[in-house]
């Protein structure tokens, strides 16, 4: 495995006026609102661990007062920790000079804020290229990138304009399109989209997801919202008074919560519409790869069941029946596969919503192929496959516990 472009090891942060002397109760486990009540020390963070590879979004979510914010202060030093490494590419961040520390904020990240962050006196272009602006970029060369980003974004024809004068949304544009115009590695986003109207934060996840397919950039993603997370993130950490509780795939904590904090999180969550058909589907256990038709009947009778998927060295095939082939085997003369007629069923791809392909699922008779962007089969969706997205967590458990007697 490739190593982090970002690793947080031992991270603790404590509020007050002697932290140091304060430590040796967090060690020991006090709670947080002991340690508040005897030391007048707010604890940010506890022992934090994270690893973050480059080119993933990793959402780091919790309520109010989880210590997320605090968290994501802490990459780029807005906040020094009490104790703990913070190591972006090989480097202790802890280390770096004024000087360096300061090449490191201009150069390395960019932030999204919550409340955008835009100065009111500059236009929408200039705001844009403030950061180059900054980094001593000739104004030419500053404008001309920042336009480019202006379009990417969809605000060609605002340069001119004022903050004021757009929507929430259109600023929170500006801003993203401001923290990638100085081309840093790595974003971070505080609740960057918490402050918009539904629609238009559901607009512009879409816009970053998008983004991100073309961009690669490493983001740090802060929310409260489970479904925002769900949607984002590559990894999820849930925060709760300054711990991680669980970190790993969205599909992970969907799936197997570590505790009843997390389990509370996800209970209410669509499941339908958060998993894909990669996290449900079975391994393709009905496969013929034959030539002809006599030899596929011979695989047939191998396999449980009366159909099966038709794979060769160019890919999947098609759905054939044991009926067909036994029909097509009639004909004596022609022996060759194209005799045999496949079945009329849509292929999913992995990456599919389950939501998304539940009509297809409901009107086949036939478990639904899954097949990659390169037409490989990777596995097969079944009714019962899905059928289990739906079921209540709790009888699931209880299923396996009186299947397990």
């Amino acid at each position: 495995m490739t190593e982090p472009l970002v690793k947080i090891q031992g991270l603790y942060k404590l509020f007050g006026e002697n932290p140091k002397q304060v430590m040796p109760r967090v060690k020991a486990g006090e709670s947080k609102d002991k340690i508040l009540a005897d030391t007048g020390h707010t604890l940010g963070l506890k022992d934090i661990n994270l690893e973050i590879q480059q080119g993933e979004i990793y959402v780091i979510m919790g309520l109010s007062g989880s210590g997320k914010s605090t968290l994501i202060r802490h990459f780029n030093r807005l906040i020094d920790p009490t104790e703990g490494v913070i190591s972006i590419e090989g480097t202790d961040v802890m280390k770096l000079s004024s000087k360096e520390l300061q090449d490191f904020r201009r150069h390395k990240m960019s932030m999204v804020f919550q409340r955008f962050g835009l100065m009111p006196h500059r236009t929408v272009i200039e705001n844009v290229a403030y950061g180059l602006t900054v980094q001593g970029v000739a104004k030419e060369q500053r404008l001309a990138k920042a336009q480019e980003w202006l379009d990417t974004v969809g605000l060609n024809g605002y340069e001119q304009q004022y903050p004021a004068q757009l929507s929430g949304g259109q600023q929170q544009r500006v801003g993203l399109a401001r923290a990638l115009c100085t081309d840093a590695e790595i974003l971070l986003m505080d609740e960057a989209f918490s402050a918009l109207d539904p629609l238009i934060r559901s607009e512009m996840q879409d816009q970053l997801i998008e983004l991100q397919e073309t961009l690669h950039k490493t983001i740090i993603f802060i929310t409260h919202d489970l479904d925002e997370a769900l949607r984002l993130g590559d990894k999820i950490a849930i925060l709760k008074d300054g711990e991680v509780v669980q970190q790993g795939t969205p599909d992970d904590i969907l799936l197997h919560p570590a505790t009843d904090y997390v389990e509370a999180f996800v209970k209410d969550v669509n499941r339908a519409r958060a998993l894909t058909v990669e996290t449900v589907m079975q391994p393709p256990a009905r496969r013929i790869t034959a030539d002809t038709i006599s030899e596929a009947l011979q695989q047939m009778k191998k396999i449980k069941g009366d159909y099966a998927y038709h794979v060769t060295e160019e890919g999947y095939q098609g759905i054939v029946t044991q009926d067909a082939l036994e029909e097509a085997s009639i004909n004596k003369d022609n022996e060759q596969f194209e005799s045999c007629e496949y079945q009329d069923v849509p292929t999913v791809s992995p990456d599919a919503i389950i939501e998304s392909v539940l009509t297809e699922s409901l009107e086949t008779e036939f478990s639904l192929p899954v097949v990659d962007e390169d037409g490989n089969l990777k596995g097969e969706l079944t009714r019962s496959s899905v059928a289990e997205v739906f079921a209540d967590p709790d009888t699931e458990e209880e299923t396996a516990s009186v299947a397990s007697k």
